[in-house]
């Protein structure tokens, strides 16, 4: 088979350990010289195809792309860009297949949530109705943990490592105030559907009356009297007590609690800080004094406590998208399998694109206490091994050293494109 070149791209949030999917892509299509040509990757995401902004990572040497695998955050860029149906984005899937043309690209691996899963499959299926087939290959990446098929999502573990670090470490602190200071601490972490990060967080709680008290699902619908009583009963019995509320918390109507009006570019709502909320709400009706905090972008960029499991996880389903390509595969993602036995065992499997495309996965009601509030031996079971093993990067200065790309662009072959 004749020689082509290689596009792989960012998309949506991105987690402590995307880079080392990245990391997986490029050192392995370095060992087919004979298959694959340059390896480019898209500036900003698919922006950066549709712009023709492709950064040359031939022209990064090795150690640099070895220093991904412990580099936080895109070091890309991703995007939040959507590409509808082929109707609805038709001029965004013609400029895909110009720029594809132009550089010979054959090979297309998109690393990113279900959005990200159904461009790749419409890609897959446009190309070789134009008669210019490309190889897609999903790659799966989402904190949330919500796609489908695979047992857990790279950057799922670091991100529930975190939270679960995060909260033992503030219920401490809480803990050693609340005879006379605060009582209530409320910490909100991602999740807008599902309750994966939230529950994460409940492997803190090892022993009765250990942090967190409370979590708050988006899987369970929010009863104001009953998180009151919770509360109280909690205050009353350990002296303090230590909530983690997912931002997708709903209430009865159905709506966010924090919904703040408008959308993103996925079309999701715009979501608003749920635990100032329900901290005020603690203290107008019990009168507790309380704080508040956001995990937000730091949940998610926390490379430097990031799971060493994750991390693994995450090159290893790069690599294999690459080997899946060469294999002759196409419009498939590597899944993770959880092999079965006592011991934490796994490996690489895979799904097609067009069962992962647009599929929420949500919390299993049987990892969900009966009164709604915590995690039961069932989610403890499947968490835990996810968030084992430390993978610290190399520190320098007392400060984490990261990857320093010089992201070479790509000579233009096309006229400019304004549509993005």
């Amino acid at each position: 088979m004749s020689q082509a070149n290689l596009f792989y791209a960012q998309s949506g949030g991105v987690t402590a350990v995307i880079n080392a999917s990245a990391c997986g892509v490029i050192e392995t299509a370095r060992r087919f010289p004979q298959r694959i040509g340059t390896v480019y990757a898209g500036r900003n995401g698919i922006v950066g195809a549709l712009r023709e902004e492709l950064i040359d990572t031939g022209k990064e040497p090795a150690e640099s792309i070895a220093a991904l695998r412990h580099t936080p955050a895109g070091a890309f860029g991703s995007c939040r860009y959507k590409l509808k149906s082929w109707r609805e984005s038709a001029r965004e899937y013609d400029r895909l297949m110009a720029v594809f043309q132009a550089h010979d690209i054959r090979y297309f691996l998109y690393n990113g949530g279900g959005d990200s899963q159904d461009t790749a499959n419409k890609v897959a299926e446009l190309s070789i109705a134009r008669g210019f087939p490309i190889t897609c290959i999903g790659i799966p990446k989402t904190v949330d943990n919500d796609l489908p098929i695979t047992d857990n999502c790279p950057g799922f573990g670091s991100v529930a490592k975190y939270v679960a670090i995060s909260i033992r470490e503030a219920g401490l602190d809480v803990a050693s105030m609340c005879d006379s200071s605060t009582k209530v601490f409320v910490m909100e972490v991602m999740g807008r559907h599902a309750g994966w990060i939230a529950g994460a967080a409940g492997l803190a709680s090892e022993s009765e009356g250990d942090p967190p008290h409370i979590i708050l699902f988006p899987e369970v619908v929010f009863d104001r009297e009953r998180f009151l009583r919770k509360v109280r009963s909690c205050v009353d019995r350990h002296g303090f007590c230590t909530i983690v509320v997912s931002e997708g918390v709903k209430g009865p109507d159905g709506r966010f609690l924090s919904e703040a009006g408008g959308s993103d570019a996925f079309g999701h709502a715009q979501l608003g800080g749920v635990a100032p909320m329900i901290a005020e709400l603690v203290k107008q009706q019990l009168g507790y004094k309380h704080h508040w905090a956001v995990a937000d972008y730091l949940q998610r960029a926390a490379r430097h406590i990031a799971s060493a499991t994750d991390v693994e996880q995450a090159h290893a389903v790069g690599k294999a998208a690459v080997e899946f390509a060469m294999a002759g595969k196409n419009a498939v993602m590597p899944v993770i399998v959880r092999e079965p036995g006592a011991e934490y065992r796994w490996s690489i499997g895979e799904a097609p694109l067009a069962e992962v495309a647009n599929v929420e996965k949500k919390m299993p009601a049987a990892y969900i206490s009966d009164d709604g509030f915590h995690i039961t031996a069932a989610a403890r079971d499947y968490f835990a091994p996810l968030i084992c093993g430390e993978d610290y990067p190399p520190y320098e200065h007392g400060l984490p050293r990261y990857a320093h790309l010089e992201s070479v662009l790509a000579e233009r072959k096309l006229p400019a494109w304004t549509g993005a």
